[in-house]
Formats: structure tokens, sequence, C-alpha cells
């Protein structure tokens, strides 16, 4: 018996074909591990599973509570896609939205919580709760968490109505060495007890010990393969950007965010001639503190940020010397800006929205687009792309005016090993031109050679300042 299953399926959008005569089964309570290149159609087949696109040719039978059909009507209230997209419905909206409420709406494979929870409802959510670990999380406004702590969450909710199947899209992304730790804890749980679990990943190697059933997904095609994934190229060193005097200076700053404090109070000066590596567990502030420095976040009464680098501190004038990757900037291109959109508003300052480029930025867009292997996604829509291939036009946004400051929140996350290569090989020249490299990671393997200073951040306070002999430091 199979749970889900694909017979000679194509999916199109847009013109395109994402996915073309795929075969392929699910069967109850397998682990199935999907890798393949950015856009190759790794969330496509996830979406085509959980009923969230539907086929142009082949046919899609579901059997869920042992019932055979092909409407996709059920899988859509009790399969949904784990991943940022997850995330992003409540992160684009005003809706004041607790972990409690999303986790109980998701009980009625909804989005909202619209009503009063029954019995059976509450009884579902303390077991969710516990399996998950989200006690000290139930009462905080969704908006307000970590990206680690955002995973933990929608991972939570689309435990809540019992589905058949979880399906998981780049989900170790982002998540510290004991947040994996903690995932694989669930997952081999969530397994035990059934569940057929498929993931969607670049990093394979990274997945929960499970018997996993492992195809390639690449240029719409589905086959068995084995995975591999490679380490950040040990040849790339970073050299030691130019210049003198202060860039950042923190001091006494506190980030309050809904009433939560996010980070500090702490003092922290970022000084020319120092690339950094920020570590700390979900939670502790890195994000928060990448984004207080990009302007995008400002202290609270009686603490101070100053960036003396800049002859007149604007907010126009720090978009333009300051290039921010992370999962805030990726969720907010989610419109119809094009490709060529995302790159070309680095020189105005703004996202997406961008006055005619000149003849001098079009040519400097295509230029960087042919080296980064992003010319066919130029006239693209953002809506259109996959994780991946958005993220990569956003390392290619954040790099594209040379900037003063240039901070990787886990930007590394979502791209294939290729595309990390060739973006990665962008980074010497950059630096050697006069651009400071902050690094915020997980992973030893996302930080590369020349990393000259270590912050360790522990709940939004600063625990530890290092020199660093060599860039790579433990997670």
């Amino acid at each position: 018996m199979t749970l889900v299953e694909l017979r000679d399926v194509t999916v199109k959008a847009g013109g395109r074909t994402l996915l073309e005569d795929v075969n392929l089964s699910l069967k109850p309570g397998e682990a199935l591990r999907l890798f393949g290149p950015n856009g190759g159609g790794k969330t496509t087949l996830l979406r085509l599973l959980a009923g969230e696109v539907a086929p142009v040719l082949g046919t899609r039978t579901y059997v869920l509570n042992g019932a055979r059909q092909t409407s996709a009507v059920r899988a859509r209230r009790s399969l949904s896609v784990v991943g940022p997209d997850a995330e992003a419905f409540y992160l684009t909206r005003d809706w004041a939205q607790s972990v409690r409420d999303v986790l109980l709406a998701a009980f009625e494979g909804d989005t909202l919580k619209l009503w009063e929870a029954t019995p059976e409802a509450e009884t579902r959510l303390a077991e969710v709760v516990s399996l998950t670990g989200l006690d000290d999380l139930l009462e905080r406004d969704f908006r307000t968490l970590s990206h680690g702590q955002r995973r933990r969450v929608v991972l939570a909710r689309a435990l809540m109505p019992r589905p058949e199947a979880l399906l998981l899209d780049e989900f170790t992304d982002g998540l510290s060495a004991g947040a994996r730790a903690e995932l694989a804890r669930v997952l081999q749980h969530v397994y035990a007890a059934g569940v057929a679990i498929v993931l969607a990943t670049h990093r394979p190697e990274e997945a929960p010990e499970l018997p996993w059933r492992t195809v390639r997904v690449d240029g719409g095609q589905v086959r068995e393969a084995a995975a591999a994934s490679p380490p950040f190229p040990a040849s790339l060193h970073l050299p030691i950007p130019p210049g003198t005097g202060e860039l950042i200076r923190l001091q006494d700053v506190e980030v309050w965010r809904n009433g939560h404090r996010a980070l500090g109070p702490i003092g922290w000066t970022w000084e020319a001639g120092q690339h950094w590596l920020v570590t700390g567990e979900n939670g502790s502030g890195k994000s928060t503190l990448a984004r207080l420095i990009a302007g995008e976040l400002h202290p609270a009464l009686g603490g101070h940020i100053e960036r003396p680098y800049l002859t007149r501190d604007l907010l126009t004038e720090r978009r333009r010397t300051v290039g921010l990757v992370g999962a805030e900037p990726g969720i907010r291109q989610r419109r119809d800006w094009t490709g060529q959109d995302i790159i070309g508003s680095a020189w105005h300052g703004t996202e997406g929205f961008v006055p005619e480029l000149s003849g001098q930025e079009v040519e400097r867009v295509r230029e960087l687009a042919a080296q980064l292997d992003l010319l066919d996604l130029l006239p693209r829509p953002a809506e259109t792309l996959s994780q991946g291939q958005l993220r990569r036009l956003l390392l290619a946004r954040a790099v594209a005016h040379a900037p003063t400051l240039l901070m990787l929140d886990e930007g590394l996350d979502f791209v294939d090993a290729a595309s990390r290569d060739r973006f990665s090989a962008l980074l010497p020249g950059l630096v050697r031109g006069g651009t400071h490299i902050m690094v915020i990671a997980h992973r030893a393997s996302d930080a590369p050679d020349g990393l000259t200073h270590h912050l360790h951040l522990d709940g939004g306070r600063v625990a530890s300042v290092s020199r660093l002999p060599v860039a790579l430091a433990p997670e």
C-alpha cells in the first residue's frame, strides 16, 4: 500500500515546466530524502505531495485513513510543507498570533485561530508541546521569535492534525548544532510512531539517522541516487580589509520586540580591519544584532549605536553601504519584483522597488548575474522562485554595490554547493576593495578562513569576545 503515488506526473506554472514525467511512491512510515540543485524541483515536489499544487498531466493518488482518492482536499488539511513559506504567512502580516494560537489553528487545518479550542485540541496541544519543547514560548507572539524558534513552532504546527506524513523543506538550515540534535530526536520519535517523513535538503549529511531512501531532483526529473554535500572550499581565504578607525560602536544597547528583550544590554565595537564570526544558540540575539547594525531595528531609550564610517547616518546611506542576507530579507521579497529588480535595488537602498537603472548599473547586474549563474533568473518574479534561487539573488544584491559591511546571517542556507562556491569566490576581491565581513553561522564549514574576531552571544548578551587565530570556530 502507498500513502501517495505519482504516475507520469507533470507540473507547470507560469509557462514553465517544474516537474516532468515523475513516478514516485511514498509508503506509510517511510523516510524519503530529496536532494538536488536550486530550482531542480524539490520544493515543487513537496508541494505536489501536500496537495498545494496540482499536476497538469499524469495522476496523483492518496490513501489517507485507508481511503483511496485523487482529490487533494483531505491532504491539504492534514499535510503541510514545513519550511520558510510556513513562517512567512505570519511574518508578513500585522496579526498578533501567539504560538498557542498558531498551533491550535493547525489542529483543524487552518492558519488562524478563530474559535475556542475544544478539549480534544487542548489535549493534542499538550502532547505536541511536550514533544517539541515549546512550553516557554506558548504565549510569545510568533513574529518576535528567532529563526530557529520559528522552525520548531512550524514543525509543531504540522504535527497538530496528526498527519500521516511530515514534509520538511531545508529544515536544518538556520539551526544550531543543539537545535539540530533536538530536531533529530523529535523526528525519530515521529518516525517511530509510524509517520512518513520526507526531507528536502542541500545538506543530506545533516539528516537525522533514519533508514532514508534517497532520490535526486534535478531539472524537474526524479531518480534514485546517492547523496553528498561538499564542504566550504578550503582554498578560500579572506584578506585583511583596508582602513582605520571604528565602523560600528554599541553602548548599553537593548532591543525590545513586542515586550520581549531580544538583545542586550551590550557594548561592542567593530573596527576597520576586522572580520567577525558571530555564534550562539537560536534565540541568543545574533540576527537582532545584524538587523540593528543595518538600521532595521533600533535600540531602546538609553542605548546608543553609532556608525562612524558614515558621514551622514541616514537610513538610505546605511542601506547603500550595508549588505545583509538572512531569513527576514528573504521573506520580504515575495512579491512581483523580478530578479533584476532585486539585485538592482542595492544601489538605491530599497528592496525590490527601484528607479530605472542606469546603463552602468544594468551592465553590473548582468555581469554579476553571469558570475553567479543567475542570468536566467533576472526576468522572473520573486514569487515564482525556489527558496534557493531567491537566496542566490539576495546574495548578489548584497554584494552588487561593494558594501562597506557585508553581513551573512546564515547567508548560505538554501543554497546548493556549486552556488556557494561561486559566491564565495567573490569575497576576497570585495574585501580588497574595502568590504568588512560578518558571518553569523552555526556551522564551522560556513565560515571562510580569514575571519579575525569571534563574538559569542548567550541570552542576548555578550558571552565572550576573542581573536581568531584561524577562521574555523566550533559550533
